[in-house]
């Protein structure tokens, strides 16, 4: 989650506090990530988060992280507000690209490259629909405000956590008694 959080801060800096438009840094962090992917790739000969079992490979797993955290708000930002998709087709547009994706691994994509895709795109989606729920109505939102619904982001993720730990027992008990 801090990953999250400083990730976005660096974006709210360049933006708000630079001046940097949403084009230019949706394109520089596009670009670096790019970057980040053509290096790993060429030096690791892999992407998968299967094989991030070395120093190098975490390095370049976690600098592939905070630069697609970067990239998740101005991207997510440039659509639902400089293109005019709103906040509402902003989340729904960036979750059925999500679906594409996974629709595609189980289609038989490959599934190193439809998981890094998915992956990009839950950040985008994260601003639209952390942007939904929080901008007041008047300007497209909920306006559920940014404690409540930091509040329900927390609860969903400690639900998920909590769903996947037990399924994860429940699995490894139901092993121990064969």
């Amino acid at each position: 989650m801090l990953v999250s959080v400083v990730g976005t801060q660096i974006t709210d800096l360049l933006t708000d506090g630079l001046g940097v438009s949403l084009h230019i840094s949706t394109s520089v962090f596009a670009v670096a990530l790019a970057a980040i992917f053509f290096v790993w790739y060429r030096v690791e000969r892999t992407l998968s988060i299967h094989d991030i079992v070395t120093r190098s490979r975490e390095m370049s797993y976690w600098s592939a992280i905070l630069c697609m955290f970067a990239l998740g708000t101005p991207a997510g930002d440039l659509a639902t507000e400089a293109l005019g998709l709103g906040f509402t087709w902003g989340a729904v547009a960036f979750g059925a690209l999500i679906g594409i994706s996974y629709a595609a691994w189980r289609m038989g994509g490959n599934a190193v490259l439809t998981v890094w895709i998915g992956y990009i795109l839950t950040r985008p989606f994260g601003a639209a629909l952390g942007d939904l729920l929080t901008q007041a109505k008047t300007y497209g939102g909920l306006g559920m405000g940014a404690m409540w619904t930091s509040a329900l982001f927390l609860s969903v993720i400690v639900m998920l956590v909590g769903l996947a730990q037990f399924g994860l027992n429940a699995g490894r008990s139901a092993q121990a008694t064969k």
